[in-house]
């Protein structure tokens, strides 16, 4: 299997770095396996799903922080500490699900309207 892309993902309103190898979920299959089968992420680890207007934690191992982003990549909803066997509300708008281990929107700042930026790691 093709390994996914990897980028970096800034908040361009604090430019606070939310992980360095966020991988890009950009095909149908790994849209849908997302990160079920991992045990965790680490430090700087992360999933940016793409065609997204929402995410399940059903089968889930770990809990996950998830920032909802329109078409011009600008927050439109959070959901900190997101449990296994939970799921986020349905966003119209949305259009990438971004998921960060516990703690890094918190930490970062991050906050509804605020624009992220991502481009290839490395």
């Amino acid at each position: 299997m093709k390994p996914l892309p990897v980028v970096e993902v800034r908040n361009a309103r604090s430019g606070s770095s939310l992980g360095g190898r966020i991988e890009i979920a950009d095909r149908w299959w790994t849209r849908l396996r997302g990160l079920l089968g991992r045990s965790g992420l680490e430090e700087g680890g992360g999933l940016i799903i793409t065609d997204s207007q929402g995410v399940h934690m059903w089968w889930m191992k770990f809990p996950l922080d998830v920032a909802m982003l329109d078409g011009e990549r600008r927050v439109i909803a959070l959901y900190l500490d997101l449990q296994p066997g939970k799921r986020t509300k349905m966003h119209r708008k949305a259009r990438y699900a971004l998921e960060v281990p516990v703690g890094v929107l918190e930490a970062t700042g991050t906050r509804e309207g605020d624009p992220l930026e991502w481009h290839r790691a490395g």
